[in-house]
């Protein structure tokens, strides 16, 4: 990652009147930003570069995330400049400039239960809120477009409310090819690793799963239960301090989705065992807090849960990032990942179960 110059920086500072660069520090990459710690003679602050330079969006995140600390939410929102501006763009590139937080990160392993139910209670509050912020907001009503997830294709209505839109499962005809490209991709790796090993026996595996389950592929509905949310919701971007979260940060994904999805998806990323199972009391605890805090139904929950599921069975961007890009970021946790669709698919019930009961 290339830090941003000596004048670069300089000129950024001055806009925020935030002193002269001493430190400048890598510490996030990502597809649609980057990250600096910062240290000047008046403080540290988190520099952000967005790498997809769309000012509108940016400038979107960046008054949901002051209407959410205004209202209590744990988020760390950009510092304004002279101007009251929250948006710099410099060399024609865009940056924002936060406060500093002081945290770490915690997946479910280090959560408690009772953790795990206040977790569950913050993205509840957290896709209220985004309601409550978003479509009172005169300037944001259109919404982030081009941040949806690649099976998400609705949009928020014009007055910013909770559209539905039509939802289709991903098509298993389309999976078998791609899992044909991917197994030609992995034999012919070389040197060959246990990682293209164990890639060949999990898409052989996912193949035959698929085969066996085609017919529950989700049929196409609409979805009425949707609503703004993070995008991103997961351990990496969460901080903690002490055992109570500090910020929610990383809101490049901003945008309508169904709500309870984004609940699902989260818990089986923070509650991933590195067996590739998940830990049902933790997601019980999670989930029976959310349900409360967002006002999400059993239904709800019980439809998102199957539609995510399909969605991981589906689902191999982890070795296309591998085979493909030649991005070898995700391998950790490819073996995990790739073990739980299989577990989820034996213990279906099971997880049901702990979403919704």
């Amino acid at each position: 990652m290339t830090t941003p110059d000596g004048h670069t920086l300089g000129s950024l500072l001055r806009r925020y009147g935030a002193g002269e660069p001493l430190t400048c520090e890598p510490v996030a990459e990502g597809l649609l930003n980057r990250g600096y710690r910062l240290a000047t003679t008046h403080g540290r602050y988190f520099l952000k570069h967005h790498l997809d330079g769309d000012q509108a969006a940016i400038a979107r995140q960046h008054r949901a995330t002051l209407r959410l600390g205004a209202l209590g939410l744990p988020v760390a929102p950009p510092l304004a400049d002279a101007d009251g501006r929250t948006v710099t763009v410099l060399g024609g590139r865009c940056y924002a400039l936060h406060p500093w937080v002081d945290g770490r990160h915690r997946d479910g392993a280090a959560l408690t239960r009772l953790q795990s139910c206040r977790l569950g209670a913050l993205l509840g509050r957290v896709h209220t809120a985004l309601e409550q912020v978003i479509t009172r907001d005169p300037e944001g009503t259109s919404g982030p477009e081009g941040t949806r997830g690649p099976d998400h294709e609705g949009t928020p209505d014009p007055k910013g409310t909770r559209a539905p839109y039509e939802h289709t499962g991903a098509d298993p005809v389309r999976t078998f090819e791609m899992i044909d490209e991917l197994l030609a991709l992995a034999r012919r790796s070389r040197p060959r690793s246990s990682f293209d090993e164990l890639a060949e026996h999990r898409l052989l595996e996912r193949r035959t799963l698929l085969e066996r389950e085609a017919h529950r592929r989700p049929a196409a509905a609409q979805v009425p239960a949707t609503g703004w949310v993070h995008g991103d919701f997961h351990p990496l971007n969460l901080l903690y301090r002490g055992a109570e979260p500090a910020a929610i940060v990383d809101w490049d994904r901003l945008g309508v989705q169904p709500r309870a999805e984004e609940a699902v998806r989260a818990a089986a990323i923070f509650f991933v065992q590195p067996a590739g199972t998940l830990d049902l009391p933790k997601v019980r605890a999670y989930a029976a807090a959310y349900r409360r805090a967002s006002g999400a139904g059993a239904a709800e929950l019980a439809a998102a849960v199957h539609r995510v599921w399909w969605e991981r069975l589906n689902d191999f961007w982890m070795l296309d990032w591998r085979y493909r890009l030649g991005d070898r970021r995700a391998d950790p946790q490819f073996p995990a990942s790739a073990a739980l669709a299989v577990w989820w698919t034996r213990e279906y019930a099971a997880v049901r179960a702990a979403f919704t009961e």
